[in-house]
């Protein structure tokens, strides 16, 4: 069914500050929700907002929770997120990368004890309003083996970076050969998923979307996209002292949504004005533009920025519509349609 997205914000918010999130984190988050949708990434969408919900209202979420800095030293500062939602800790996080690197030139922002974000490429808009690169990391439940492995050790471990050329260059692409997202979005229609996709202990592909939410992925490229996923989890987790992939809970698991994720995720933002041709990014341009003279796409050339979505329409499945009219019946607000 399609939805203008800023009714969805709207709706989201509402749900959000009905559980306990304050208005602004509660808008934050729905906005990083919504935007999922309008780039037609809906595995990290609205579909993704009821777990939030039911992991807030079972605790494994701190709905009230704040940023608290335990480490600062220059251009590098540790947060703790107080097992609060993610979109919003890591746009704010992002924000603060951003404000630490006109200063430094460059930044680190780690944040632990937080929960799943969503998708990563939300987060890099702060750093190129600003004219910066950004890169960033998070980690999750462990659902990728390594190769030649019978059990799960990494996330999906995501990898996100923004270029601030003209248009902006944003590569935001899982480890694995997919997002768990897509497969977890598949379950819910109970539909099927290609071979290659998740595997089971032997190795053998599973291509029933529910028994595959509950399998493993496998990595991207092979032993390649399993080291990648290594990088991932040693800047997220491993730097943030948080815990390991193999620790972390699983939204998709009823039984674990009040145990908190205690999720990390690592944003290192980069002001280059004071390299190279400074704030021309003359080679930033140059580089985006022979992409497409050679007749290729720039990546994220078509997304809209998460804070210019007025007008735009949003496709939700009938599935999650119901999903969400049960939570508004249930919470005493309006339903979405």
């Amino acid at each position: 069914m399609g939805i203008k997205a800023e009714l969805a914000v709207a709706h989201c918010t509402s749900l959000l500050e009905k559980v306990g999130v304050p208005k602004l984190n509660a808008e934050l988050t729905a906005r990083a929700i919504v935007i999922s949708d309008v780039w037609g990434n809906a595995s990290h969408g609205v579909m993704r907002l009821p777990f939030y919900l039911k992991r807030i209202t079972m605790g494994g979420v701190n709905a009230e929770a704040e940023l608290n800095t335990y480490s600062e030293r220059g251009a590098i500062i540790g947060i703790d997120g107080q097992d609060g939602l993610g979109h919003w800790q890591v746009w704010e996080g992002a924000k603060l990368g951003v404000l630490k690197a006109k200063e430094f030139g460059i930044s680190l922002v780690s944040i632990k004890n937080s929960s799943h974000c969503g998708a990563l490429g939300v987060y890099l808009y702060p750093a190129l309003d600003a004219g910066q690169i950004a890169l960033i990391f998070t980690n999750g439940p462990a659902v990728m083996p390594a190769v030649g492995g019978n059990a799960p050790l990494l996330s999906t471990s995501p990898i996100a970076a923004g270029v601030p050329a003209k248009p902006p260059m944003i590569i935001d692409l899982s480890t694995s050969a997919v997002a768990r997202g897509k497969i977890a979005a598949a379950a819910k229609s109970g539909g099927t998923i290609p071979e290659g996709w998740s595997v089971d202990k032997e190795g053998k592909s599973i291509t029933d979307a529910k028994a595959a939410l509950m399998g493993m992925l496998a990595p991207l490229g092979g032993a390649k996209g399993f080291a990648l996923g290594l990088m991932v989890e040693s800047l997220s987790a491993g730097l943030s002292g948080g815990p390991l992939s193999t620790g972390v809970p699983d939204m998709f698991i009823p039984d674990d949504d009040s145990k908190p994720q205690r999720i990390s995720h690592t944003i290192i933002t980069i002001d280059p004005s004071d390299l190279g041709d400074g704030a021309s990014y003359s080679d930033f341009n140059k580089l985006a533009a022979q992409v497409r003279e050679t007749g290729g796409r720039v990546p994220g050339e078509k997304r809209a920025h998460p804070n210019e979505i007025t007008g735009r329409e949003i496709n939700i499945a009938e599935a999650v519509l119901k999903d969400l009219s049960d939570w508004s019946l249930k919470l005493g607000i309006p339903t979405l349609a």
